[in-house]
């Protein structure tokens, strides 16, 4: 099966079997390369961002231990997503992804680097950031929400209400040299703060609290 044919078949799905809402498309660039950072929950995250209404070249980092999921790992392999181990520092994937960024593709990545167990943000991580600064592609914070209990809510016969809403792209400016470690920390917490902002207050998690409105 082909990319296209999948996302065909994962769009009918979601329309079908869901109550979705795509909101604040107009800040998703239409082409070039952009990497659209999201709050992760479900594995339904990524088939979600998939079928975006903007960019269906979409790509992805997937976390290797999925591997060992043969339904998962099929998923990605047709999906064209990219496997990163993330107990390592995977230079392999990070090579893989600027190259997808370079020839201007979308690339998902959830800075939290894993799913949240109980629907909150955690603390991110800096790897987005690293690549958004190594390639020079804009960000785009994106706000999942619906995605956490959609599961249980399809086996007992019911529609979830999915959401994907995207704030506006931004640009990380140049590192001063001598900062660099200092200026990961700060845009890490920049990105997170703007994906919270999409967010409701019970989603916000470690943020809480701190969303300037």
């Amino acid at each position: 099966m082909k990319k296209d044919t999948l996302q065909g078949i994962v769009r009918f799905l979601v329309k079908t079997l869901t109550v979705s809402k795509f909101i604040g498309v107009e800040n998703i660039p239409k082409e070039g390369c952009v990497i659209l950072a999201i709050n992760h929950m479900s594995h339904l995250d990524t088939p979600l961002m998939m079928v975006n209404p903007v960019r269906p070249d979409i790509t992805a980092l997937v976390t290797t231990k999925y591997e060992e999921s043969p339904f998962v790992a099929w998923f990605t392999n047709t999906a064209e997503g990219i496997w990163i181990n993330r107990d390592i520092a995977d230079f392999t994937a990070i090579r893989i992804a600027s190259k997808a960024l370079s020839e201007g593709l979308a690339l998902g990545i959830a800075p939290e680097g894993t799913r949240s167990k109980n629907g909150q943000l955690q603390t991110g991580k800096p790897g987005t950031l690293m690549l958004a600064v190594k390639t020079g592609a804009p960000v785009v914070p994106v706000g999942i929400t619906g995605t956490e209990t959609a599961l249980s809510e399809l086996a007992h016969f019911r529609r979830p209400r999915l959401t994907a809403r995207f704030g506006e792209p931004f640009t990380i400016p140049p590192f001063e040299r001598g900062s660099r470690s200092q200026d990961l920390k700060r845009w890490t917490h920049e990105l997170m703060l703007r994906i919270a902002a999409l967010l409701p207050e019970s989603y916000q998690g470690v943020y809480h609290g701190q969303v300037v409105e």
